[in-house]
């Protein structure tokens, strides 16, 4: 019987060599295939693609081939060790050191020294395997690191040398206890007298050589991700790591964190879409939330004077590297206090951060360092914008055609007509809109050091406070690092009477908005490619939240507030391009 045990095992590490040769060979021609395409004419291009696609479809119904072998294999391992009365999934098993542990108590033995002096137990998958004759390496992985496994059959009991040699595979969880020995090499390794799988691998692991390289694969399958590529877990430890200093940051200030309605009769605190979704018992739609910011301020009104809350946030719009429809966001608001207030929170929460990951305030970003250093910059909007193409929309007053005949001349100067950020300059209100749109294009992807922009048009921000030293602008700033928004802050607006016209005018805007963007004509590709692609989709409602109206009637305390996005802060802190490298399980789209 382990005999033929041995055999399965030798073709299953045959299958698994040949997947590996063939994801090899695959890698291979994507590579060479890209080269060709680099430099053929179009009809070349269009008979590689074709054939490029056959011969995906055909890798991937191998690959699909390959992987189900050795999973009938695995399962078949699996039946022998139940009737051989071993338990393939255990119950638990009694650890007494982790990998890294034993790396850091006994990296001081000699070369070739054996420590009897304690009897350790860890846990792990293993990641690697070698057998010689009598004696057989692994290599396991915990949660904290990796240490070899010294199997060698005259020190295990019973018949396990066979039992490991037949029945154990990379990517099964073993339990394993011994004493300590280091190699003739200087390998710090488990000396193992006793083992037991702990859990049965049923799929093979990605190529040890090559990893998960397939990005959206890497996604999709994060578990494997996080197998193939440890360093991806590294992320999510950081992750953690920040949002605790930032509890921590919250709480030296005497904040207290609350929680608010994620299901919500009326999406607000924002301009987005939202997800609907409909309670039966109810009989009516809710929404998720777009922003946390009403229900936090209504806390104020309650008395709760620094209150704020890390939770997620879901806004039904597009999906790129900066962008997921569910996102993690910080908002906290103080009573008694302006937006200085909160500049200087934004940059000790941000610092406080740094100097917990790094230890120092200067990062590196995808290649460009970045100075956390205090103070930060802090520009209007209008200066910038200015400073940017020489435009002062100041002049304009209320001129809303003035405006977007300057805006025209500057997108036609300064972009050539590329994408289609022109058509949202027409479908501008006011003088504010206009001037928001050309920031967004010009000025936005310049602001690479941190930066504090101040003082937006009253238009664009509904929940703010006008300026107390200029009409038509507000009390608002935006923190923009490495071309990015990373946070938003407000004097907040306490007047009932004055917010619900300012909720009504948003309405009205939206509507206009939604209205000048459906009367535009479209060709049949636009209507398809809009259907297809809602990165710029108006076309929902904007209610007005009377009941946080009516809490504003009660009264609010002077006070202001601020969102941070912590995705991007940990982006920032791990150098990471993309939004999806810092979520878990990001939104995806459905896979062919």
């Amino acid at each position: 019987m382990a005999m033929d045990a041995l055999r399965v095992w030798r073709a299953s590490s045959q299958l698994i060599s040949f997947a590996s040769r063939a994801t090899t060979a695959r890698a291979g021609f994507k590579l060479n295939l890209h080269a060709r395409c680099c430099s053929s004419a179009s009809t070349v291009v269009a008979s590689a693609t074709a054939t490029s696609d056959r011969r995906r479809r055909s890798a991937a119904s191998t690959n699909t081939s390959d992987r189900e072998s050795v999973r009938a294999i695995r399962l078949k391992k699996v039946e022998e060790l139940r009737q051989k009365g071993h338990e393939p999934y255990a119950y638990k098993w009694d650890r007494s050191h982790t990998a890294k542990e034993i790396q850091e108590g006994y990296g001081y033995l000699e070369n070739g020294e054996v420590f009897t002096g304690v009897s350790v137990s860890m846990a792990g998958r293993v990641v690697a395997r070698r057998a010689f004759g009598k004696l057989a390496f692994l290599t396991l992985r915990d949660d904290s690191g990796t240490i070899q496994l010294y199997c060698e059959k005259e020190c295990l009991s019973d018949d396990q040398f066979e039992k490991l040699k037949s029945f154990v595979d990379i990517g099964d969880i073993l339990g394993a206890t011994g004493s300590i020995k280091k190699t003739e090499k200087g390998e710090l390794s488990i000396y193992v007298k006793n083992f037991e799988i702990l859990t049965k691998s049923l799929l093979p692991l990605p190529d040890k050589y090559h990893g998960l390289t397939d990005i959206d694969k890497r996604y999709r399958q994060r578990y494997v991700d996080m197998i193939a590529n440890p360093e991806v877990a590294d992320v999510f430890r950081i992750r953690a790591k920040i949002v605790s200093e930032i509890r921590k940051t919250m709480e030296s200030f005497g904040f207290i964190e609350v929680e608010t309605p994620v299901l919500q009769g009326a999406a607000g605190g924002a301009e987005a879409r939202p997800f609907v979704t409909y309670h039966n018992s109810l009989g009516r739609d809710l929404y998720l939330r777009i922003a946390t910011e009403l229900h936090l301020k209504r806390m104020l009104v309650g008395g709760l004077e620094k209150v704020y809350e890390i939770g997620r946030i879901f806004r039904n719009e597009g999906i790129s590297t900066r962008h997921n429809p569910e996102f993690t966001s910080i908002e906290m608001y103080e009573a008694y206090s302006d937006y200085e207030s909160m500049m200087n929170l934004a940059e000790e929460i941000v610092t406080r951060c740094a100097m917990s990951i790094h230890g120092k305030l200067q990062v590196d970003y995808q290649g460009t360092e970045i100075s956390l250093a205090r103070p930060w910059r802090r520009e209007t909007m209008h200066s910038l914008v200015k400073e940017a193409t020489g435009v002062d929309f100041h002049e304009f007053g209320n001129n809303v055609e003035a405006a977007k005949e300057a805006a025209r001349g500057i997108f036609k100067a300064q972009s050539e007509g590329k994408d289609n950020t022109s058509s949202l300059v027409e479908a501008c209100t006011s003088v504010g809109h206009v001037l928001n749109e050309v920031f967004e294009a010009f000025v936005e992807p310049t602001l690479i050091q941190p930066t504090f922009v101040l003082d937006y048009p009253i238009e664009i921000s509904p929940l703010a406070k006008p300026h107390r030293r200029h009409a038509g602008l507000t009390e608002r700033f935006e923190l923009f690092i490495c071309g990015r928004e990373i946070g938003n802050a407000f004097s907040e607006l306490t007047d009932p009477i004055d917010q619900r016209s300012r909720f009504e005018d948003q309405i009205k805007q939206h509507n206009a908005k939604r209205a000048a963007l459906a009367s535009e004509p479209k060709s049949s590709e636009e209507t398809t490619k809009a259907k297809n692609n809602d990165d710029d989709d108006d076309d929902y409602e904007v209610t007005l939240d009377e009941d946080f109206i009516t809490s504003l009637e009660y009264g609010m305390p002077p006070a202001s507030g601020m969102g941070l996005g912590i995705d991007r802060l940990v982006m920032l802190l791990t150098d990471s391009a993309s939004i999806r490298d810092v979520i878990a399980f990001p939104v995806l789209k459905v896979q062919q």
